[in-house]
């Protein structure tokens, strides 16, 4: 099966069912060490999984570690640009789940990002970030603990899918031609627009499919979080966009008020139920006047669709969800984009999961994990039907390899993210404990400990993660 490497040969495969992973007490999961200063944070990271396990089941559960390749690593194993070999993809999709730290962007080879490429290959559709505040971390927010937020970025589809044609190919030429002449005068709400024929073109798709299965995970995941978490906001800038980031949003309420109607209430429909909660005998067209003040305003067409949607709404779930019950459901609304990339800043405790798109999500989480002390702090995942890839969300910073100095947090957090997948509570919560006690007495690697006030001397790479073991308590 394997030309260059050999499996455990003691543990047992992590299986799916429905979607969820099924694991066993001795799971075989494939690690990828990671390029540059992956030398470095994998084995600190992997002795901090390795003793959380350790402390938490005390023997009844252990990891068996798989080592596969990609990035240079694999081309040194390989040969060159095979950075990302048949035996690495063969093993992650035999053993399910996987963990990995930073790889090089290759050149020359063929692959535009081997990130991107794992996501594809194994359709891992979500792209899940949580950033929360670890106190006595450096954050140039005034009030980072306050943001604790769960990115749900959809990884398969949009601009990321890479459909492009450069300005001047022959192919690109063809299709702005035939958009020119053909289609855009055929669709009268385009007007007189023309695309530049000296533009570069490319593809954004948006399917239904791929955007309910990514807020399907995210209501769900909702479902586990305490009761004053429990929110998924549709990002989108549907406003611009209305048939790919605004259908976006609309498959998003429809996927919440059928599949999820016991467990989820909209914003909109929680205005109209407290409405009538609070006045009983409030008329159809007072409550539409409430949830849209411009009502007044609007065409008598327009006015009856409101009144309309009232009478539907309550009509529909005035006995499930009215008199307060609305209160315990998760609650879905959806914010424009560029709204929302002030709100984390402004008012960052009126969020839990965010759900959006490919761009949006790389923008926004990024964004996210600045706010709370930067990607050296921000673990990742990107999770399928059938498979799961934990990940660093940093780069490879290949001129601190090899030094024992790097930050090892985002691989580490990661490494929590893969625990609690596997259900494995207990030792995901002993390594938070320990990492966040590490940070707040001021044990953290250069990159934060030379932004703390008064400035501490900094641990190596492999001290932090003793330093986070000691904490476990």
């Amino acid at each position: 099966m394997y030309e260059k490497i050999n499996p455990p040969t003691t543990g047992e495969k992590i299986t799916f069912k429905n979607g969820e992973p099924v694991v066993p007490d001795n799971p075989i999961i494939p690690f990828i060490r990671g390029d540059g200063t992956g030398i470095d944070i994998w084995p600190a990271t992997q002795k901090v999984l390795d003793a959380a396990v350790a402390k938490a089941y005390q023997g009844k559960r252990q990891i068996s570690w798989f080592k596969v390749y990609a990035g240079d690593e694999a081309c040194d194993l390989y040969g060159t640009y095979q950075y990302l070999p048949q035996d690495t993809l063969t093993a992650i999709k035999e053993y399910g789940v996987a963990i990995k730290g930073p790889l090089t962007t290759p050149v020359g080879g063929g692959i535009r990002s081997l990130n991107v490429a794992l996501r594809q290959i194994f359709d891992l559709y979500a792209c899940v970030r949580p950033c929360r505040y670890y106190a006595g971390t450096p954050s140039p927010h005034k009030n980072p603990e306050k943001l604790d937020v769960i990115v749900y970025r959809e990884n398969t589809e949009d601009i990321y899918l890479g459909i492009e044609w450069k300005q001047g190919s022959e192919i690109g030429d063809r299709l702005i031609s035939i958009l020119n002449k053909e289609l855009i005068p055929a669709t009268p709400e385009h007007g007189k627009k023309q695309i530049p024929l000296d533009a570069g073109i490319g593809i954004k798709p948006i399917s239904k499919t791929g955007s309910q299965r990514l807020i399907r995970r995210a209501i769900k995941h909702a479902l586990q979080l305490p009761k004053h978490k429990q929110q998924v906001t549709l990002v989108h800038k549907g406003n611009i966009m209305k048939y790919t980031e605004g259908a976006f949003r609309d498959w998003g309420y429809e996927l919440a008020t059928t599949e999820f109607r016991q467990e989820c209430v909209t914003e909109r429909e929680s205005w109209i139920l407290s409405n009538k909660e609070k006045n009983p005998h409030i008329s159809l067209e007072e409550n539409a006047r409430l949830i849209d003040p411009g009502f007044d305003a609007l065409t008598q067409e327009k006015k009856a669709q409101i009144v309309k949607e009232v009478e539907t709404v309550l009509n529909a779930i005035w006995e499930t969800h009215g008199n307060g019950k609305w209160k315990d459901k998760i609650m879905v609304n959806d914010r424009i984009a560029d709204s929302i990339f002030q709100q984390i800043q402004t008012r960052p405790d009126e969020y839990s999961i965010l759900a959006t798109m490919n761009l949006n999500g790389d923008y926004l989480s990024d964004a996210a994990a600045a706010i709370v002390g930067g990607l050296g702090m921000g673990p990742g995942a990107n999770i399928g039907d059938s498979c799961a890839v934990f990940e660093a969300t940093h780069g490879t910073a290949p001129k601190h390899a090899g030094l024992d100095k790097i930050n090892p947090g985002s691989v580490i957090l990661s490494g929590v993210m893969m625990l609690e997948f596997m259900g494995w509570q207990e030792a995901a919560d002993l390594i938070k404990k320990g990492l966040g006690d590490a940070i707040a007495n001021g044990q953290v690697t250069y990159d934060l400990a030379r932004l703390l006030e008064p400035p501490v001397e900094p641990l190596k790479c492999s001290e932090f993660a003793d330093a986070i073991i000691k904490h476990f308590g």
